[in-house]
């Protein structure tokens, strides 16, 4: 009806300019030898007209402007979108990219996915307009914006879900079940959207991204100042934390309750029993303090914060399915940086720790298709904020099937050798470890997370390292280490995701349960002989196998290759240490 309006009002419009012109036509016609004064009483005339009839088209037709933005345009004017790694980089970006910094990449012309921005507080913030933005990024039009609207639905869900669960005594197989549609009906279609291509535009600014999945992490705050302080670049740093705490006392509508001690600790030591062992004791706790909140709050580095270089997605611990899951979510927060690092959240960093990785990165023989990993050096002590004195790395070399039946003989990752300091190049190594690595960001287009390791804490590094190896990407240690990592044995009395797990469905092992069905997608991308697909539906679990093609080996090189590059022998589940792995000898 609007644009029945709209063609309505032009041809009230013309009607207007046409009647006065024709009634001075007539006139001239009856007085041919017409005065100068009446020359320029017909262009007076006719001008009138021009303008009246003007105004009138003007205030016809702008009344329908505001339908002809709801309504579609015909099928056959409306331009396919491009994928967007066919997108042109602006040009004022392509002249300058080398002197592009974080904060003006912030620039809305530059970088329209970065829009609109996303509070990082307070916690749980509402994304306005979130339904229209979900929608667009399905369709392959995608924004951070949206994207985060896509998990912080999964994650409601999942919270009500949980819920349910509980009140019904859910069994295994039911958890299992439910989980696993809720990922399909939610995130699958997200990643269906951008399968075998970039999200965004890789950026050629020489930027990184850093994935950080924290899980209760007292040391957030302080990793990301070490980060940052550290870097030779810093405006060039973004953050996509996933931030799993204990809020406080949650509803099923949401609502969370502070007051009190409503979260609960690790098991702390607090003294010896009779046989000398370790005595331990969860107790009541306030809620977590939000390292993003300390960190954003601080005057020296609120700026960053302020710029969109912190992307945040929250998540309550009761709805934490483990590190594999944390590190899914945080891949997605990657906004078009160069490249992307992988690492725990509680790290400290070496001076200029940024433009040295990306140096080590390119001198690797196989860039751009290179990953840099290490297990870095430990660091005991509190929240200090220390420089890390470089030393020379270690090589991720050695392998074992876990003896322990909790793990259900996954493959373990483990060093093996250091570097001397004369190596001229990195030196390629057959694993990947998940607390740390750091490769250009076309790495998420051929080793995407998968979103169906819901619970898995053993087994992500050999999935990693079968899946990036098979794809074309070889691994190699970095010959410096530029960061060091807190390793966290049990009796410093850390809260971890499994007793969160074990406290919501009040059942002891209950994450082990779980994580013992779920193992078995990756024994059975690994190629385990007691985990064949076959053998997985007959006991009933064939959902485990859930869309495995699409997170699963690469098309470069074969799963034998690959074990035999390894040194693994799966039919005698046994790992015999590569030789120019521990010799540092194949570049």
């Amino acid at each position: 009806m609007k644009r029945k309006s709209h063609d309505q009002g032009a041809a009230h419009s013309q009607q207007t300019v046409l009647k006065p012109v024709s009634r001075v036509a007539i006139h001239r016609r009856r007085n041919k030898s017409g005065s100068t004064a009446e020359i320029l009483l017909v262009a007076f005339l006719f001008g009138a007209s021009v303008l009246i009839g003007g105004v009138f088209y003007y205030h016809f037709t702008s009344k329908s402007s505001l339908s002809s933005a709801i309504i579609p345009k015909p099928q056959e004017h409306i331009s396919k979108p491009k994928a967007p790694e066919q997108l042109s980089k602006p040009k004022a970006q392509e002249q300058d990219s080398k002197k592009t910094s974080g904060l003006r990449i912030s620039q809305k012309h530059d970088s329209p996915h970065l829009f609109p921005k996303v509070a990082v507080l307070p916690v749980f913030a509402t994304i306005p307009n979130a339904e229209s933005l979900m929608a667009e990024t399905y369709d392959g039009k995608p924004t951070i914006a949206g994207i985060i609207s896509i998990l912080q639905t999964f994650l409601s869900k999942l919270h009500v879900l949980n819920f349910d669960l509980v009140g019904a005594e859910a069994s295994i197989d039911k958890i299992i079940d439910d989980v696993f549609g809720l990922a399909q009906e939610v995130l699958l279609p997200f990643d269906a959207a951008y399968r075998g291509r970039s999200i965004f535009p890789v950026r050629d600014d020489e930027s990184i991204f850093m994935s950080l999945a924290a899980f209760r992490e007292h040391l957030l705050m302080q990793t990301l100042v070490g980060a940052f302080k550290n870097a030779k670049f810093p405006d060039k740093l973004f953050i996509g934390a996933v931030v799993q705490n204990c809020f406080g006392n949650v509803d099923k509508d949401g609502t969370i309750h502070t007051k009190g001690l409503p979260c609960r600790t690790g098991a702390q030591v607090i003294g010896k029993n009779a046989a000398g062992r370790d005595q331990t004791k969860v107790s009541d706790a306030p809620p977590d303090k939000n390292g993003i909140e300390s960190f954003c709050n601080n005057p020296d580095y609120k700026k960053y914060c302020d710029a969109g270089q912190i992307r945040v997605l929250y998540v309550h611990e009761t709805e934490s399915l483990g590190p594999a899951m944390a590190r899914y979510y945080a891949s997605k927060l990657w906004g078009g940086e160069t490249y992307f690092m992988q690492s725990d959240s509680h790290l400290q960093f070496a001076t200029h720790w940024d433009q040295k990785f990306i140096m080590e990165t390119k001198a690797a023989l196989n860039y751009p298709k290179a990953v840099l990993s290490s297990y870095p050096p430990g660091f005991s002590g509190g929240k200090k904020i220390s420089v890390v004195h470089e030393s020379g790395g270690s090589r991720l070399c050695t392998c074992g099937f876990s003896d322990s039946p909790i793990e259900k003989e996954i493959i373990r990752v483990g060093p093996g050798g250091s570097y001397d300091g004369t190596e001229k190049r990195p030196a390629q190594i057959p694993f990947i470890a998940a607390g740390f690595f750091f490769a250009r960001a076309e790495f998420l287009v051929d080793v995407p997370f998968d979103p169906f390791m819901p619970w898995v804490f053993m087994g992500e590094e050999i999935a990693l390292s079968v899946r990036a190896w098979t794809s074309g990407w070889k691994i190699y240690a970095p010959r410096k280490n530029l960061i060091s990592h807190q390793y966290r044995p049990g009796r410093m009395g850390l809260p971890k995701f499994w007793g969160s797990v074990n406290r919501l469905f009040h059942r002891g092992a209950m994450n082990n349960n779980l994580q013992g069905v779920v193992v078995g997608r990756i024994k059975n991308l690994v190629g385990y002989a007691d985990n064949t697909k076959e053998k997985i539906e007959k006991d009933g679990y064939g959902i485990i196998l859930k869309e495995q093609k699409h997170y699963g080996i690469g098309n470069e090189h074969t799963l034998q290759e690959y074990m035999t590059f390894a040194g693994i022998d799966m039919e005698k589940k046994i790992c015999k240490t590569p030789d120019w792995c521990f010799k540092a000898s194949l570049q």
